[in-house]
């Protein structure tokens, strides 16, 4: 198949956190598979920084990937005047895939997709809620604007139960929804590093560590709850500045804050007590499967997606609750035969869920939805 890929950011980008990690682990198997695979994106990088006006093309994971020129933006949302030029110099795609929602590259790709005839799946990565900044505007903007976006769908696909029930809510019938769910990555073994020795942390105190988006609605407040439970401990909070103001309670003492790499920190996992991801709303929380793959404990909220693909004993999830986070995470750094059984249980959840079989799920949604639309054209040619 030729797949397009159409989304706000894409590599090296990390101004969108795990839906960029999980898309890219996406496309590599996909290109491994045989597939020919092209993505149109956007040149922004992060929030803080200016994106390129001059579009370019690089081989990238070995996919075509389309930058955008990008003269104006509002946060990851990129104004793309040329987009409409690069998807008809773009080979004509058997299916696309709409990576992320209520942005002028996915909206504008969908509205090609729809006058050109071409099947589209559409992936709304947590977003089709609207919830946080703008929740009026964002609806009146859905039942116009995007409107379109979700109804010319031929498939949903979303990546957990939860993010399921948010698209069915929002009037999205249940059989256009399909649960891919994401990947987690292959298990690594344990290794040391010099973390502690960087930022002055004492061998005996306990590590908590936070990757992701430091924004509102990321439970930074029931971090650093947590960490100012612990007498001697230390959080590590790895992420882009989202500028919700959440950033100002990350000055107190015994609080790191590291930039975001372009490629996830995977090194850090293992050097961490526990990793936690208290949010209030993830579609998945890809953070939280990077670090059961590195063998760290985790905790999640019951609001993150990833908490329905953990089993019993797997990784302890918790109520978005700053008391229920605070005792989840005393009761890790203090029982370590808690963490050790954590530590196994996270590398379990790695080894069944892999990305190949991610990968086989998504290939046939493809194909089921190419073979749908190859039946309604047999119809209408009948028909007619």
């Amino acid at each position: 198949m030729r797949i397009l890929f159409a989304a706000p950011v894409w590599w090296p980008s990390h101004a969108f956190g795990g839906p960029v990690v999980a898309a890219r682990e996406l496309v590599r198997r996909l290109v491994d598979r045989g597939h020919d695979v092209d993505v149109i994106t956007s040149t922004i990088v992060s929030v803080g920084e200016r994106p390129l006006l001059r579009s370019s093309t690089r081989i990238v994971d070995g996919a075509t990937v389309h930058y955008v020129g990008t003269p104006l933006r509002y946060r990851w949302m990129a104004i793309t005047p040329t987009l409409p030029y690069v998807l008809t110099r773009t080979p004509r795609p058997d299916v696309v895939h709409i990576f992320g929602f209520r942005d002028a590259v996915t909206t504008g790709s969908a509205a090609w997709c729809r006058l050109r005839g071409i099947p589209y799946v559409f992936e709304p990565l947590g977003m089709f809620r609207p919830r946080l900044r703008k929740v009026r505007l964002k609806r009146a903007l859905d039942a116009t604007l995007y409107r379109g976006v979700v109804l010319g769908a031929a498939a949903v696909v979303v990546a957990s139960e939860r993010e399921r029930d948010d698209v069915i809510a929002g009037g999205v019938p249940p059989r256009r929804v399909t649960v891919r769910g994401n990947g987690f990555p292959e298990p690594t073994a344990r290794s040391g590093g010099d973390l502690r020795t960087r930022l002055g942390i004492p061998d005996s105190a306990p590590v908590l560590l936070y990757v992701g988006r430091i924004a509102a609605g990321k439970g930074i407040e029931h971090l650093v709850a947590a960490v100012d439970s612990l007498p001697d401990g230390h959080l590590v909070v790895v992420g882009p500045d989202d500028r919700h103001g959440a950033a100002r309670l990350l000055e107190g003492e015994g609080i790191h804050v590291l930039p975001m790499t372009t490629e996830p920190p995977v090194g850090l996992y293992p050097q961490a007590d526990v990793f936690v991801l208290p949010s209030a709303g993830e579609s998945f929380g890809m953070a939280a499967a990077e670090a059961a793959a590195s063998g760290t404990p985790v905790i999640v909220s019951d609001r993150c997606g990833i908490a329905g693909f953990f089993e019993e004993g797997e990784a302890l999830v918790v109520p978005y609750e700053r008391d229920a986070v605070v005792d989840a995470v005393r009761r890790v750094v203090t029982d370590p035969a808690l963490r050790e059984r954590l530590a196994r249980g996270g590398l379990e959840a790695a080894h069944r869920m892999s990305w190949d079989r991610v990968t086989d799920r998504q290939e046939a949604i493809y194909r089921d939805v190419l073979a749908s639309r190859t039946a309604a054209t047999k119809f209408s040619t009948e028909v007619s």
